[in-house]
């Protein structure tokens, strides 16, 4: 007969799982887990020294939000994400957006105003010595940033779902001089949207910019594809910038 699970072995279990959670999840980030990628339930436990129990907790919980796909019999997979799936990923966000502009510009503060420059200056500074991994970390908290400030709690739980998704649309490089700019005009442009405090502004500030790395992602995909067509190997592409894609 199994041994009843105290309530700290089930705390334990719990943190255990979060713990491979966040671990998977910051390798999607980087691009070490690509869309398609097997997971390797023994290489996580033995990585992160722990037992197998936890690991597999936590690609139940990544299932659950959509990030892996459990296939019986063949393993754990990164969700690959459709064409279809991610307009609906841009159109949402897009909305989250919004709201979140609309709510901030009424209350956020000079000192506030100021945080976010200062993470801009650092973003615009990553992406000119072409630091890729950074880059996308400083633009993820950015925008992370402009709807927690936002001051809805919920608001910004289901942001951060969606833009966990987002994750795993595929990152592409710098190669086409001038869409790093303009996203670097964007964010530019909703700051400047948000010291003058207009709600309006801002809401529609923000949702260009989210419909803009839509439009940057639909241009690196069909030059991709195209460059597919042509022979080009994969990884061997020039793609347009994704440099405010996926977030």
């Amino acid at each position: 007969m199994a041994r009843p699970t105290t309530s700290l072995e089930l705390l334990r279990s719990v943190t255990l799982s979060g713990l491979v959670q966040e671990e998977i999840l910051r390798r999607i980030r980087t691009g070490e887990f690509e869309a398609g990628a097997k997971l390797n339930e023994m290489d996580l436990a033995e990585h992160l020294k722990i037992s197998r129990s936890p690991v597999r907790e936590a690609f139940r919980a990544l299932e659950e939000a959509g990030l892996v796909v459990l296939e019986k019999n063949r393993g754990v997979y990164i969700r690959e994400i459709s064409d279809a799936e991610t307009a609906e990923l841009y159109e949402v966000r897009a909305g989250l957006d919004e709201m979140a502009g609309r709510r901030l510009a009424s209350k956020i503060t000079e000192a506030q105003l100021q945080e976010l420059h200062a993470m801009l200056d650092q973003l615009e500074a990553s992406s000119i010595h072409g630091e890729l991994n950074n880059y996308f970390t400083l633009n993820i908290a950015f925008h992370d940033r402009l709807v927690e400030l936002s001051g809805n709690a919920t608001m910004l739980q289901f942001y951060r779902q969606v833009v966990n998704r987002m994750h795993l649309l595929r990152r592409r490089g710098f190669s086409i001089a001038g869409s790093s700019q303009a996203s670097h005009n964007e964010h530019r442009a909703i700051l400047a949207a948000l010291a003058s405090r207009d709600p309006e502004a801002v809401a529609l500030a923000m949702r260009q910019h989210v419909q803009a790395g839509f439009q940057r992602a639909i241009s690196a995909h069909a030059a991709e594809e195209a460059a597919l067509a042509a022979g080009v190997p994969a990884g061997k592409t020039t793609p347009s910038t994704l440099a405010d894609d996926p977030h």
